[in-house]
């Protein structure tokens, strides 16, 4: 079998464009964004059992198949349990479909950092590293010193 010209090309073209696809995908996994507080779109958090923390709240959005749901836990679990007034609550997609819904969540796992009042102030998609979550609280509130 004979391989045409044309053909190496398209190989070579299909294999740059999922080079370049990968890195993008890479590059905004656990990229933190923050938005501008949107008061008419709060969620009631405590009715939904969550309770804030003083200065923040990680609420996490994951599924029980999601590996990098878990290391993310792990992280916003530690970053939690160092910083003072600082909580981080778990919650599975599959219970809370309208919540994933109304957020527009649709990777997991996502990452709300809310503010005192419960405000989202920043979010993310796709693990984090401790740098990543550092920074997504750092967006909501200063270091405690």
């Amino acid at each position: 079998m004979t391989v045409q010209p044309t053909q190496l090309v398209m190989l070579g073209a299909l294999v740059l464009a999922t080079v370049v696809l990968g890195a993008l995908w890479k590059a905004r996994q656990g990229r933190v964004r923050t938005a501008p507080a949107r008061r008419d779109a709060a969620v009631d958090w405590a009715a939904r059992g969550i309770r804030l923390g003083e200065r923040a709240t990680f609420v996490q959005l994951s599924a029980e198949v999601c590996a990098p749901c878990r290391a993310t836990a792990r992280v916003l679990r530690g970053l939690a349990e160092r910083e003072p007034g600082v909580v981080h609550h778990e919650l599975d997609v599959e219970d809370h479909l309208d919540l994933v819904r109304e957020l527009g969540a649709f990777a997991t796992p996502t990452v709300l950092v809310l503010d005192a009042s419960g405000v989202q102030a920043a979010r993310s998609s796709g693990g984090m590293s401790p740098a990543q979550a550092r920074q997504a609280l750092d967006a909501v509130v200063p270091a405690a010193g």
